[in-house]
């Protein structure tokens, strides 16, 4: 029986600790080691992590890479390449990394190397986006493909969406490309509005091709595509499917031949570089996706060979522990300082949150200790005119993730360099603030003292990245994976399931039909069933 974090030796160690150094000041700690940013810095496949900002001293790094060992990381993380069982509730192997292997690779699940397989979907993946950025795949109409909409919900959705936009200076700008996801039929509508139906490809992304909000939008898709068509043979020509379901895709008027699969050792949130980026496919090339894939792997291997000292993805996630389990944080904060990455930090709150969100070991046991924080954040410099207050003055410690590119992908005058200044001003800031006695000594009237000094001490990390391409965004997604991973392995926890997600889904499924005045709302709480005869009113008239 594994034993919970808070049991082992090494998580006593590290809290007796924390009482001795809690009070520290990265103030004193860099004046008391001139080389602390270098050497609290790490290189690797062309990516700088400087993890310098941090309130630890080697010793603490000492001891947390201790629990790291006794958690056998370094173990766990071969048990996961080697296709083992790690999802132990679905009990099934959690292999994304199987999806960006080389050829060349072998991993076996259940006496089936899996690799050939994933090389067949991409291989066809690579065909089918060929043909539609080329034009040879023609719509019902015979007129060439120019507009794509992607259907999905979750994993199938937010990586794919985030991955064009944070491409998008490298998309093929002859096509369009949109996402449909939510319910909301306002999103359809806007998804759909200004294209023309004879030039308009759906890919719906469904493994079971029963999710209710992708199957939903997908038939309204259907009829929009029929209204304007009228025939029913031109569902065929503009709908692909990503699914396992051949049955269900058949029935849907989907040729099977035009179903890209993928596997149930692909979790939601983890399969952007599987069949569900073909939309990325199509808008940036194979080629370019082909790039994406090797920035995946790039750390992946860096993962697997790294000593955990200079391992990025297990310090950060033993930062992530540190500050949980002994500081009480309960946010972390994730500002890229690149407008393509937006969406990034939206992608992060299902990986990190969806994965680490779970208040029972792996085991089955109540955890007495947090786990997954609360991940937000906004792209700077738009987020320093927002919510930056809270964090160098506010009350809450939230550590923060910066994420910078030495080069810009649109070069504009001295944008790049004032973009830069700032993240790296910002990250100071949070680290050194500003004193009483420096602001007398600026001359700040007394009354004004309190209200502009700054405590500093406000942890942060910065990743350094040469240029946003696809590698450099498969590499950042790899690193955030690869943390989840550990964060998992730390706190005892499967990170691969998300049972509390389909809690509201089967209440819902059972809601909707009250709605319609179809069933009765007797067996509800007071609440609910008052909010349903509300609502049922209110359609009536």
């Amino acid at each position: 029986m594994t034993p919970l974090l808070t049991d082992r030796p090494e998580w006593q160690a590290l809290v007796h600790h924390y009482e001795a150094v809690r009070d520290l000041h990265l103030r004193d700690l860099f004046a008391a080691d001139p080389s602390r940013g270098p050497r609290l810095t790490i290189e690797a496949e062309g990516i700088a992590f400087d993890y310098s900002k941090h309130r630890v001293t080697d010793e603490t790094l000492r001891l947390l890479l201790a629990l790291a060992d006794a958690c056998d990381v370094r173990g766990r993380f071969e048990a996961m390449f080697r296709g083992d069982v790690i999802n132990v509730t679905e009990r099934r192997a959690a292999l994304h990394v199987a999806l960006r292997a080389p050829r060349t690779a072998s991993i076996v699940v259940d006496g089936v190397d899996v690799i050939p397989a994933v090389h067949e979907v991409l291989d066809r993946m690579s065909t089918f986006a060929t043909q539609v950025r080329e034009g040879s795949w023609r719509g019902h109409t015979g007129r060439p493909i120019r507009n794509i909409v992607n259907i999905g919900i979750g994993g199938s959705d937010l990586g794919p969406r985030m991955a064009y936009e944070a491409l998008r200076a490298y998309a093929d700008p002859a096509l369009t490309v949109r996402f449909l996801s939510n319910v909301d039929g306002a999103d359809f509508i806007e998804a759909t509005r200004g294209l023309d139906a004879a030039e308009t490809l759906f890919i719906v992304c469904s493994k079971t091709f029963t999710t209710l909000e992708t199957m939903t939008n997908a038939r309204t898709a259907r009829d929009w595509l029929l209204a304007a068509l009228g025939d029913p043979a031109a569902t065929s020509r503009h709908f692909v499917a990503v699914s396992t379901n051949e049955d269900a895709v058949r029935a849907f008027g989907i040729d099977p031949a035009n179903m890209f699969g993928f596997w149930d050792w692909v979790g939601g949130r983890y399969s952007m570089d599987s069949a569900i980026g073909l939309s990325l496919m199509l808008a940036i090339g194979a080629r370019q996706f082909g790039e994406l894939l090797e920035g995946f792997r790039s750390i992946d291997e860096h993962v697997r060979t790294a000593p955990l000292e200079r391992n990025i993805p297990v310090l950060m996630a033993l930062l992530t522990i540190w500050y949980t389990g002994c500081f009480g944080v309960e946010t972390h904060g994730v500002m890229p300082y690149a407008q393509y990455l937006a969406s990034f930090p939206a992608y992060l709150q299902q990986l990190t949150m969806e994965s680490n969100g779970k208040r029972v070991t792996a085991e089955g046991k109540a955890i007495p200790y947090p786990t997954g924080p609360v991940v937000w954040g906004e792209p700077g410099t738009n987020s320093q005119h927002s919510f930056f207050q809270l964090l160098h003055q506010g009350t809450r410690l939230v550590p923060v993730d910066f994420i910078g590119f030495r080069r810009a992908v649109e070069d504009v005058g001295e944008h790049q360099d004032l973009l830069t200044a700032n993240l790296f001003a910002q990250a100071a800031a949070l680290a050194f603030g500003r004193t009483p006695e420096e602001l007398r000594d600026r001359g700040v009237p007394e009354r004004l003292v309190p209200h502009r000094a700054s405590e500093g001490n406000r942890p942060s990390s910065v990743l350094l990245l040469d240029r946003l391409t696809p590698a450099a965004l498969g590499q950042l997604i790899a690193l955030y994976e690869h943390r989840v991973y550990v964060e998992g392995v730390l706190w005892d926890i499967d990170s691969f399931d998300q049972w509390g997600v389909e809690l509201g889904k089967e209440i819902a499924g059972q809601i909707l039909p009250a709605l319609r005045g179809e069933t009765s709302t007797t067996a509800y709480d007071s609440s609910t069933a008052a909010l349903i005869e509300r609502y049922r009113t209110a359609r009536e008239r």
